[in-house]
């Protein structure tokens, strides 16, 4: 494809409008009730959002992780403590999200700390993962160089031989969750001619939202 045909591709969003008396004060109702919309929508992994982190060096890095929670404190997903990203946020705890649900022309972008959920929370949910992915997180060195395939398959299958008993897996503690603690928020709804809605929340020195709207 050349670059003039890619520079040709282009759609009209046409499908809702997102007005301030639309729009909840709190930034955690409004995703909840853009959340409700999307996961009641026809639209694949639903829950998986951009994370982005910066190294202690500055340079950025983005990659697909699935949300798997969320409170009025943040947002939750689950990684290898080791992996490029794990080391990215303890050298800089800062993060962003960004959920992009093309079926609803929606996007929700989010900016704040992150830092380490607790234990005992990781512990839950690592159990509450199939067989196979509680094993997977001792037999992946996430983010390191291997030698070949063979080297994952080889650790797999050392692994399921030393716990026959997929229950008794233990949660490594390279594993775990992170939450990501919101600083702002902004939704975008695409609108037609490119004048799209973009509503900004931004968290208060009194710990209050401050709602504004910008230019598209």
């Amino acid at each position: 494809m050349s670059s003039s045909s890619i520079a040709d591709i282009r759609r009209d969003y046409m499908l809702k409008s997102f007005d301030e008396a639309d729009a909840f004060d709190n930034p955690f109702e409004q995703f909840t009730a853009w959340w409700e919309e999307a996961t009641s929508a026809d639209i694949d992994e639903v829950n998986a959002m951009t994370l982005a982190t910066v190294s202690a060096a500055g340079k950025p890095s983005a990659r697909i992780v699935l949300l798997k929670g969320y409170t009025h404190e943040g947002f939750v997903f689950f990684t290898n403590y080791s992996s490029a990203k794990g080391q990215e946020i303890a050298a800089n705890g800062q993060a962003a999200l960004l959920f992009f649900w093309k079926e609803l022309e929606r996007q929700i972008r989010i900016e704040g700390k992150v830092k380490k959920i607790p234990a005992a929370d990781s512990d839950a949910y690592f159990h509450s993962r199939p067989p196979g992915s509680r094993i997977g997180a001792w037999v992946s060195p996430q983010s390191q160089v291997i030698p070949n395939r063979q080297f994952l398959e080889d650790n797999f299958k050392k692994l399921t031989e030393q716990y026959p008993d997929e229950t008794q897996v233990p949660r490594p503690e390279h594993w775990g969750g992170y939450i990501v603690v919101p600083e702002s928020f902004e939704f975008w709804q695409g609108r037609s001619s490119r004048l799209h809605d973009r509503l900004q929340y931004t968290l208060q020195p009194n710990h209050e939202w401050k709602r504004e709207r910008l230019a598209p």
